[in-house]
């Protein structure tokens, strides 16, 4: 049995970056972050028409931690459908408040720096109500914990990250790094990023909080106007090579090898971001030009940006939530419907509602239409 990599005590900051290696990524991945929020910059409402790629970060950054829920399911229990089994409503509730939490720490940043403040506010609702919610929500841990295998002892674990009484420290120095004056901002942020979960300041949560931690950064540095970035798709896709870089940082020293995969996983996610914004703008603009004469109401924009906020929902809520009159909104549910522009996924049934879907956005969020 091979011995756990625990933390690289006294080795963050890293003493040494190999910036000759990582000369072919820092270009491409700084233009592709560049192109991608130019679209952010172009889009009237980019809160409104990227929530269901926000919606799906949620969904990914949880699955890397074991969860199953997809996004279609995610959303149909927010319209009203009921989870398959107990199992998976749990799952569909930590991805919800991954999503809560990511706004809870979008809201403090209007008001203060990324700080401890801010991750432990976020890791309180990422926990509130679901599995972790009994290890200490909101407050660094005072214990010993260990990554490997389910129910494995420490003498078995892949990782031992820093000491419980070395943690308050190893928070403070992480924060002031968070804030120095580094040569490029990205690896500043690979290097962030690794170093938090090396700590795994918490119980349980650290990779989700770990993940939020990225838009944050790039907004808070002026990499992003918009703290709008979708990185986990690379990691959930890698997850073997995502967790064997950032345990070579403390086992080999590697930083610049953790340093080119961040880099790469940025552009890659950057250019994949961009092509799915790119379709869900130009599927709005169509629905722009086709919904007024589909619907002929003034309400039209209205209906449109709220069928892109929630792409499925019941016909209660339209009616009932989406600020327009109530008559007006069955009249505009009813063209949709009968346009062809959302699918009735599940039928009224007595005093229920019927669930509506919109396919065409899921599939633009989702990556099956290219732009």
């Amino acid at each position: 049995m091979m011995a756990a990599v625990r933390y690289h005590e006294g080795k963050f900051p890293p003493a040494s970056i190999g910036w000759e290696r990582l000369i072919p990524f820092l270009g491409p991945s700084a233009a592709a972050v560049a192109r991608f929020d130019g679209l952010l910059q172009a889009m009237p409402n980019p809160d409104v028409l990227l929530s269901p790629l926000t919606t799906n970060e949620a969904v990914l950054s949880s699955r890397i931690e074991g969860t199953q829920a997809t996004m279609g399911e995610v959303l149909e229990y927010e319209a009203g459908r009921k989870a398959a089994h107990e199992a998976r409503r749990e799952d569909i509730q930590e991805v919800l408040n991954y999503r809560a939490a990511v706004r809870e720490a979008q809201r403090l940043l209007e008001t203060m720096p990324l700080s401890g403040r801010v991750i432990k506010e976020a890791h309180r609702v990422l926990l509130q109500g679901v599995r972790g919610t009994y290890k200490s929500p909101g407050r660094y841990r005072t214990e010993q914990n260990w990554i490997g295998a389910p129910g494995s002892t420490i003498e078995a674990a892949r990782f031992v990250p820093i000491e419980p009484d070395r943690l308050e420290e190893g928070m403070a120095r992480w924060e002031r790094y968070l804030h120095s004056e580094q040569p490029d901002r990205l690896v500043q942020l690979a290097v962030a990023h690794a170093e938090f979960e090396a700590l795994h300041p918490f119980l349980d949560g650290n990779g989700r909080v770990g993940r939020m931690i990225v838009p944050l950064f790039m907004w808070q540095a002026g990499l992003i106007h918009r703290p709008i970035f979708y990185i986990s798709a690379y990691f959930d896709a890698r997850r073997d090579e995502y967790l064997d870089r950032l345990y070579a940082v403390s086992r080999d020293d590697d930083w610049t090898g953790w340093c080119a995969f961040f880099l790469d996983a940025v552009r890659v996610q950057a250019e994949d971001n961009l092509a799915r914004a790119t379709s869900i703008m130009r599927l709005y603009e169509q629905m722009k030009e086709r919904l007024p004469e589909l619907t002929r109401s003034q309400h039209v924009i209205r209906a449109l940006d709220w069928v892109f906020e929630t792409p499925v929902f019941s016909a209660s809520d339209f009616v009932n939530h989406s600020g327009i009159p109530r008559d007006a909104a069955r009249r505009i549910l009813n063209a949709l419907h009968e346009g062809g522009i959302v699918e009735e996924i599940e039928p009224a049934s007595g005093r229920k509602p019927g669930v509506y879907s919109f396919d065409e956005l899921l599939d633009a969020a989702e990556g099956r239409i290219t732009p």
